[in-house]
C-alpha cells in the first residue's frame, strides 16, 4: 500500500505526533510525507525532519493532497493539531472540499487525524467509511467523526451568505490574520468577518486594524487563509543550518509576511518592512544564520511566541505609519525592479544607505542593534 501523508502546521510536529503517526502508518505500507502550509517548515527544520517530511515546495494543504492524488497513492492522510476540535475539524472540512474541487474523480480515501493525544481528538474519513480509519481511531483512542457530524455541528451556519465568514475556536485578545496579514484583534469567543466587493468591511466579535486592511487589499473571503492567536505555540530551541553563503554580498528585499521567506535562504542580508513581517521573517531566517535590517514603526502584533534574530541584525523603528513609505523608497532606490542587490559590501554599508533614505524623508527614527 502506498500512503501519502500531508502534515499541516507546527503544532503537530512540535508535539512529536507527526513522526509517531508517520512511523505508525509505516506498518501499513510505504509512506511519503510532505508539508501543507508555511509555518510548519520551521518546525520541520527544528525537529531535523527534512528527510522525513518534504518541505521543498510552498504548498497550501489542498495542493499537497492533490499532488498525492496525482501520484496515485492508495490512501491520503491529513495530520493536524488545531487549537481545538472545532478549529481542527473545520480546517479539515475546508481543505478537503478545496481538494475535491481540484480533482476529476474522488476515488482515493482521505483520512484526517486531528489533535492526537487530546481528549477531543478525532479521526475523520472524509470520503467514505474507511475500515482503516476506524482501526486507527481505536488504536489511537480517538473519536471517529463523520463528515456529516462536522457539517451539522460547525459548518451549516456558515452558509448564510458568501460575503461573511464565521471563524471558529477563537478567544478574546487574539490577533486575526488573513493571508498572513494581521487585520485586527478579537474581543469575543465568536468572530465573523464581513466583506463587500472583495474587501473586508466589518467584523463581529473583534476590532479591525485599518492599516492591516490596507495591506491586505482585495481578498476572497471564502478561500482566504484565516488564523487567530499565535502561529506557533511551543517554546522551541531553533536549529541553525549552516548554509553556503554567496561569494559576493547579496541583499534581498521582503515587504510582505505572506511571501515565501525560505527562498531568501541563500542571501547575505534581508531587508524587511513592517513589524509583523520583520518578526516572522527574522525568526525563520535565524535558522539559516541570515541577519535582517527591519524597518518597523512599533505597531507589533505578537504572532509567534519568540521572535529570534541573528546577531548583528538591525531594527529601524520609525514614526508611526512611515514604515511602508520608507520601505517603498528603499525598494525603489536600492532594488529598482529587482529583488536582489549586489551593490553593497556589508550590513553597515546597507544601514548607511537606509539612514540616508530616512533622513531625506525627514522622519524621526531610532536604531536597535541585536547583540
Amino acid at each position: 500500500m502506498r500512503i501519502g501523508v500531508v502534515v499541516h502546521g507546527p503544532n503537530i510536529i512540535d508535539s512529536g505526533y507527526a513522526l509517531k503517526l508517520i512511523e505508525l502508518l509505516g506498518i501499513y505500507g510505504e509512506v511519503s510525507a510532505r508539508l501543507g502550509g508555511t509555518m510548519g517548515r520551521t518546525a520541520v527544520i527544528d525537529a531535523n525532519l527534512e528527510d522525513v517530511i518534504d518541505i521543498s515546495r510552498k504548498l497550501v494543504p489542498s495542493d499537497s493532497l492533490k499532488l498525492f492524488y496525482e501520484e496515485k497513492v492508495d490512501v491520503i492522510f491529513l495530520l493536524n493539531y488545531g487549537k481545538s476540535d472545532v478549529t481542527g475539524q473545520v480546517f479539515g472540512y475546508k481543505v478537503y472540499n478545496h481538494f475535491a474541487d481540484k480533482i476529476s474523480e474522488n476515488d482515493i480515501p482521505v483520512i484526517q487525524i486531528e489533535r492526537p493525544g487530546e481528549r477531543d481528538g478525532s479521526v475523520i474519513s472524509w470520503n467514505g467509511d474507511s475500515e482503516m480509519a476506524h482501526e486507527l481511531s481505536q488504536k489511537l483512542n480517538l473519536a471517529f467523526v463523520t463528515p456529516d457530524e462536522v457539517y451539522d455541528s460547525h459548518i451549516r451556519q456558515d452558509d448564510a451568505g458568501v460575503d461573511q465568514r464565521i471563524v471558529h475556536g477563537v478567544s478574546p485578545g487574539e490577533n486575526i490574520m488573513v493571508n498572513s496579514v494581521v487585520i485586527g484583534k478579537t474581543n469575543s469567543d465568536k468572530l465573523t468577518l464581513i466583506a463587500e466587493d472583495n474587501h473586508i468591511v466589518d467584523i463581529v466579535g473583534g476590532e479591525l486594524k485599518a492599516h492591516g486592511l490596507e495591506k491586505l487589499g482585495e481578498v476572497d473571503l471564502e478561500s482566504a487563509i484565516i488564523k487567530t492567536g499565535l502561529l506557533r505555540h511551543a517554546k522551541v530551541t531553533p536549529r541553525v543550518i549552516s548554509n553556503g553563503k554567496p561569494y559576493d554580498f547579496v541583499v534581498s528585499f521582503l515587504d510582505h509576511a505572506g511571501e515565501d521567506v525560505y527562498r531568501f535562504r541563500n542571501s547575505s542580508l534581508v531587508i524587511t518592512v513592517g513589524d509583523d513581517t520583520t518578526l516572522i521573517s527574522s525568526d525563520i531566517l535565524y535558522r539559516f544564520d541570515i541577519p535582517v535590517i527591519g524597518i518597523t514603526d512599533g505597531d507589533l502584533d505578537k504572532v509567534v511566541e519568540d521572535g529570534f534574530k541573528v546577531k548583528d541584525s538591525i531594527i529601524f523603528e520609525v514614526e508611526s505609519g512611515f514604515d511602508d513609505i520608507i520601505g517603498q523608497n528603499v525598494k525603489r532606490e536600492i532594488f529598482g525592479d529587482k529583488q536582489e542587490s549586489h551593490d553593497f559590501t556589508d550590513i553597515e554599508d546597507v544601514k548607511a544607505k537606509i539612514e540616508e533614505i530616512i533622513k531625506n524623508i525627514n522622519c524621526k527614527y531610532k536604531i536597535n542593534h541585536i547583540n
